[in-house]
């Protein structure tokens, strides 16, 4: 069975920073493109950021550029997301999610780690 758990969430002012984690047991971790994205409160589940399989590429969400950075270990099984200059509405969810280098929808997803960011 396919876990993604995901770690490093909490409560941090306004400005601060936090590093997320997703850990998963994915066979062959190195070849999947990783991804991060997050819900918040009466709102869709939106995309944050992506990390092709081999870490040579990554995309950001455009309100992330410059503060979020994404990250991968491919000997850890694990990817992270760096999150800086934090803002209350990057309050959320977060969830990480694995998908194939094919083309299609990711298909495993962790439980999701909360990130309450106060003012």
């Amino acid at each position: 069975q396919v876990q993604l758990v995901e770690s490093g969430g909490g409560l941090v002012q306004t400005g601060g920073s936090l590093r997320l984690s997703c850990a998963a047991n994915l066979r062959a971790f190195s070849t999947y493109n990783m991804a991060w994205f997050r819900q918040a409160p009466g709102k869709e589940r939106e995309f944050v950021a992506t990390i092709t399989w081999n870490g040579g590429s990554k995309n950001y969400e455009d309100s992330v550029k410059g503060r979020f950075t994404i990250s991968r270990d491919n000997a850890k099984n694990t990817v992270y997301l760096q999150m800086d200059r934090l803002k209350p509405e990057d309050t959320a969810v977060y969830y990480c999610a694995a998908k194939t280098v094919l083309p299609g929808p990711y298909m495993y997803w962790g439980q999701g780690t909360q990130v309450t960011v106060s003012s």
